[in-house]
């Protein structure tokens, strides 16, 4: 997987996510399918973000970014701020 194939990735989620909240917006809230969508979408981006990051430093490095891997959720979900 390539960058672009990374921010063509964000974009399509980060579309899904905007088309949800306008939904909601229209007075109809959320259903608990869709609430279960977007924490999905909200997982699935920062797994993207991750991996985008390891590239652009393995990249800054000198190392292969096509060696950076997927990190489960369980791993990038806790990480600390």
């Amino acid at each position: 997987m390539t960058d672009l194939d990374l921010f063509h990735r964000i974009n399509a989620l980060s579309a899904e996510e905007e088309a949800l909240w306008l939904s909601a917006g229209h007075g109809e809230g959320l259903s608990q399918e869709e609430r279960e969508r977007l924490e999905a979408i909200k997982v699935e981006l920062d797994r993207i973000y991750d991996l985008l990051h390891q590239r652009q430093a393995r990249r800054a490095a000198g190392l292969d970014p096509a060696e950076a891997e997927e990190r489960p959720a369980e791993i990038v979900e806790r990480y600390q701020q």
